[in-house]
């Protein structure tokens, strides 16, 4: 029975601490076991038991393994930790462990601030350089703020995260963030700015925005900002925005409108000089969406744009022929 897996899976001291420290936040491996003082095979062992269970997932990001509570079985977790937090309340010798977990807790928090800060260092410049030429960051993200404002966000989802900005923007307002990066060293400097909010409100995944490894239907809200222009082809990764996106979600894009900067295709791997609007509202359209009228934001030599869309009751495929057109 299920239950009784639980019960055996709880019946031991580590893990206990470890669902514990997991209803704070996810956690690699190897940072729980620094966490707990013991070695990552053992730490390992007790996962595995917790995961068996349904207490627990891996989530596997480049060489690391992150661990998090299971969400989909969200009524057991809660129970489990509410339990947790009375047996804290009550039993001074577990209440002890608990703080001193809490506290090497701190210094992973601290651990990984510094690593962003680090990254932020090495790249000030260049992102600097980038934002010379647009409309203030703090503009462009009043207006999207805006253009999503009049339903609620729901389950969102931030393709392409980089730094978690987005998901930090709309935590607020959402239900549950999704925040998805390809880049391993972006999804650290993400974890980073987003360990303040809930471990059950937030979850950082690492794909591909043209192969996103999410369900169909799963979300509200798809958001994309500054992110489609480093597509060689952005239909693929717009079909798959559709695709996770329940009958009616809405789709927010904000990228550069078409320009002649030439430069940044080298200084900053951008493999799209923006989009027109024209563009824009046939690759939306191509790929089941019903697009609103796009807001310009002219604050500098590149305009930026933002473009939402909602999807429609069945998204079609790309039509290769219809993007070629629009280029």
């Amino acid at each position: 029975m299920v239950i009784e897996d639980i019960f055996k899976a709880l019946g031991d001291p580590t893990r206990l601490r470890i669902a514990r420290l997991l209803g704070a936040m996810e956690l690699a491996v190897g940072e729980l076991a620094q966490v707990l003082g013991q070695s990552q095979p053992r730490v390992s062992r007790h996962v595995g038991i917790l995961c068996d269970a349904g207490l627990a997932e891996r989530r596997r990001e480049g060489s690391w393994v992150f661990l998090r509570q299971v969400e989909a079985r969200g009524a057991l977790v809660e129970a489990v930790q509410r339990l947790l937090a009375v047996a804290e309340a009550e039993e001074p010798a577990f209440a002890a462990l608990c703080e001193a977990d809490r506290k090497k807790l701190a210094a992973i928090r601290e651990a990984r601030e510094s690593a962003a800060e680090h990254y932020f260092a090495r790249h000030a410049g260049e992102w600097d350089e980038l934002r010379a030429l647009h409309s203030a960051d703090d503009e462009v993200e009043r207006r999207l703020a805006e253009a999503l404002a009049d339903a609620p966000l729901g389950h969102l989802l931030d393709i392409g995260t980089g730094t978690g900005r987005m998901a930090e923007l709309f935590a607020p307002h959402a239900e549950r963030i999704v925040a998805l990066d390809k880049n391993l060293e972006m999804l650290r400097v993400a974890r980073a700015k987003l360990q303040h909010l809930p471990a059950a409100q937030i979850e950082l995944v690492q794909g591909d925005f043209a192969e996103l490894p999410l369900a169909d239907a799963s979300f509200d809200t798809v958001v994309l900002h500054q992110v489609l222009h480093f597509a060689t082809d952005p239909a693929p990764a717009l079909a798959e925005a559709a695709r996770v996106l329940r009958p009616g979600g809405r789709i927010a894009i904000v990228d550069f409108a078409s320009h002649d900067h030439e430069e940044l295709r080298t200084r900053h791997q951008h493999a799209r000089l923006g989009f027109s609007d024209r563009q824009m509202s046939e690759l939306l359209r191509a790929a089941g969406f019903a697009p609103a009228a796009p807001q310009a934001l002219e604050g500098g030599p590149l305009v930026v744009k933002i473009w939402t869309a909602k999807r429609r009751a069945t998204a079609s495929s790309p039509k290769p022929a219809a993007l070629e057109s629009a280029k």
